[in-house]
């Protein structure tokens, strides 16, 4: 008999995973602040609840999926919240991206209930949730690790367990500096291109099969040309990812310099009112400052 699931949390990401898991036949039960997703998912035989410790104390394993570290510290270990409905023996899973520190302390309050977590923070967007295509970093008990993989197949194809609780989340970090990055250099290579006269949709099209090919300038370089960023990430996560990176980085004693300037040109996008666009949005704080607009080929 397959394990009770419950999960927390049905934005742009949580819906997506949590139809997934319903349609691989787990009994599901949902929660989240707003009644919409909540209401979609009952129609499709999820079970409704009313609060986070609803959802847990029906759960064998409930998952979270939630915009930040203080999110999911009310959720988990505040009133109504995880930690107060979660039975001994039962599996939280966190697939937000949070801090690593926030990862362990809210592992700690779990283990003293009995119960267990996992920072499982997931990779590849709106597009890759939709698909079940995640990838999916975990840090916690192997054990724990073992029993969450059939969930987590549901939902992702790379499933990695790489070491205990917040090891996740540094992964994570990792991960969003790469992503962060090859986003500002795409940008850059289309702002060159447009600003010296040469099609910018010509130069995607040639550098592709080449050593620059990579997934921003696959999927969302052909978007950008088409002044398309509708988010599938939004730039403000992204803002919050990288803050995330550089605190681990302090305490790890890491030095991480083109990180900190990343995370500044990102302020620079949320700054001027665009964090809901799409973290590739980045490219319109390079196209400001080199007074040229791309878009659908030569320069705007």
């Amino acid at each position: 008999m397959k394990e009770r699931i419950g999960f927390v949390g049905l934005g742009i990401m949580g819906k997506p995973m949590a139809r997934h898991i319903l349609e691989a036949g787990y009994p599901l039960t949902v929660h989240n602040r707003s009644r919409k997703a909540v209401d979609e998912l009952a129609a499709a035989g999820a079970q409704p609840a009313t609060s986070a410790a609803e959802v847990a104390a029906n759960s064998d394993i409930v998952f979270t999926c939630l915009p930040d570290s203080p999110d999911v510290e009310a959720v988990a270990l505040g009133a109504g919240g995880i930690l107060e409905g979660i039975p001994s023996e039962a599996l939280y899973v966190d697939t937000s991206t949070i801090a690593p520190g926030t990862a362990k302390r809210v592992a700690r309050a779990m283990r003293e209930k009995g119960a267990d977590m996992l920072d499982a923070p997931v990779s590849g967007g709106q597009i890759g949730a939709e698909n079940a295509t995640l990838s999916i970093m975990v840090g916690g008990e192997e054990a724990s690790f073992e029993r969450a993989k059939p969930v987590l197949e549901t939902m992702g194809k790379t499933i990695v367990h790489v070491g205990p609780s917040g090891a996740g989340q540094v992964t994570k970090a990792a991960n969003q500096i790469v992503v962060g990055m090859t986003h500002a250099a795409v940008a850059e290579a289309l702002v060159l291109a447009a600003k010296s006269g040469v099609d910018p949709a010509k130069v995607v099209q040639a550098i592709s099969g080449g050593a620059a090919r990579c997934w921003a300038l696959e999927n969302r370089a052909p978007r950008v040309l088409e002044r398309d960023f509708e988010p599938g990430f939004y730039a403000s996560y992204h803002l919050k990812d990288l803050g995330i990176a550089l605190e681990a980085a302090k305490d790890a004693g890491a030095v991480l310099p083109a990180t900190s300037l990343l995370k500044q040109l990102y302020q620079s996008l949320i700054s001027n009112g665009k964090g809901r666009l799409d973290h590739s949005a980045i490219i319109q704080v390079i196209e400001a400052l080199s007074a040229v607009e791309v878009k659908g080929g030569r320069e705007g």
